[in-house]
């Protein structure tokens, strides 16, 4: 049979297109399994993200808690926001343990109540900070059997930021601390008092210090927040109003 004729070359083109046809199929088939995992890990992830959990706002170690903040500090005082942020997710998922949406939206509304207090001059001006404040503490309210307002929450801690801020004593400003604690806790006792009082201690130190703050000071920062969040846990157990 000669090369050129039709009958061969049909044959050959038919074989050509059912190859080409068949490799379609597969690279089809492929994009289609791939598609499909993507999805499958999407869905995964949205999942195990939102899927509701048990928070607990008295489940953290006064240790963990301590370094935590001390890097929150810093972080606030040179302006790294996104590191602000990292923080505060971390405490939310591992000393809280919302989900990791809820840690996000945490996250995002405590810092961005901090970006929106830092460059304000004047109380009017730090009202700016109050709607993600409101935001934060609702979401909060999830981790508490205790009912409270959650818009006088907000406007306690904004008021002993500002106080701070105004110089007032770290005694006057700390029992505005315990304050804001006590209605996240549903508990009101002298020993939640003086775990304000000593927070507010460490912030006098660093506010003393101010541009001079060296590694040994923010050491003895994090001492005063570990005794601090000690107390706190020692006041949550005690419940005495």
């Amino acid at each position: 049979m000669r090369s050129g004729d039709p009958y061969v070359r049909e044959s050959r083109t038919g074989r050509k297109e059912a190859a080409l046809s068949t490799s379609d199929t597969h690279r089809i088939r492929r994009r289609q399994w791939t598609f499909a995992a993507v999805v499958a890990l999407v869905v995964a992830a949205a999942l195990y993200a939102c899927w509701p959990r048990q928070p607990d706002l008295t489940a953290f170690d006064p240790d963990s808690m301590a370094r935590r903040e001390t890097a929150m500090w810093r972080d606030y005082y040179d302006a790294r926001y996104f590191a602000l942020f990292h923080e505060l997710y971390a405490v939310s998922r591992e000393q809280y343990n919302f989900s990791p949406f809820d840690s996000l939206r945490i996250a995002y509304a405590a810092a961005s109540a901090a970006r929106a207090f830092q460059p304000s001059r004047s109380r009017a001006e730090a009202e700016a900070a109050l709607p993600s404040l409101i935001t934060y503490f609702s979401i909060l309210s999830r981790g508490t059997t205790a009912a409270f307002d959650v818009r006088e929450a907000a406007r306690t801690e904004l008021a002993w930021w500002q106080a701070r801020r105004e110089a007032v004593p770290p005694v006057q400003y700390g029992l505005m601390i315990a304050q804001v604690a006590a209605l996240l806790y549903g508990v009101d006792n002298d020993i939640l008092k003086q775990a304000g009082v000593v927070r507010a201690q460490a912030m006098a130190y660093r506010d003393a210090h101010d541009e001079g703050m060296s590694e040994a000071d923010w050491s003895i920062i994090s001492e005063h927040l570990r005794m601090a969040y000690g107390l706190l846990r020692r006041a949550l157990s005690v419940r005495t109003a």
